[in-house]
C-alpha cells in the first residue's frame, strides 16, 4: 500500500480546492481489501480525511483519494 500526501498545488484530482489537502493511497491487486478498508477507516477516524473518489484499475490496483479541510492558523497578538 503506498501514500502520498498532496496540497492543492499539485491536485491528484481535477477540480481540487485550495481549502483542502489530499491523500491518494494506492493498494496493489495482491493485497486484501479487507486491509484497505482497515486503513481507509483509520485515516477517516484518526486523520479526519474524508473519501472523496475510489477506482478500480484493469491491472485489479484500487486507488483512494481522500481529503481533509486545511486549518489556517493566524497569530494573535
Amino acid at each position: 500500500m503506498r501514500e502520498q500526501v498532496r496540497t492543492a498545488q499539485a491536485p491528484p484530482v481535477p477540480d481540487a480546492d485550495q481549502r483542502y489537502e489530499y491523500l491518494l493511497l494506492t493498494v496493489a491487486p495482491h493485497e486484501r481489501v479487507g486491509e484497505a478498508r482497515a486503513r481507509l477507516s483509520e485515516h477517516a477516524e484518526y486523520g479526519k480525511w474524508e473519501l472523496t473518489r475510489s477506482v478500480q484499475l484493469y491491472g485489479g490496483a484500487r486507488k483512494y483519494w481522500l481529503r481533509r479541510r486545511v486549518m489556517r492558523v493566524r497569530r494573535t497578538a
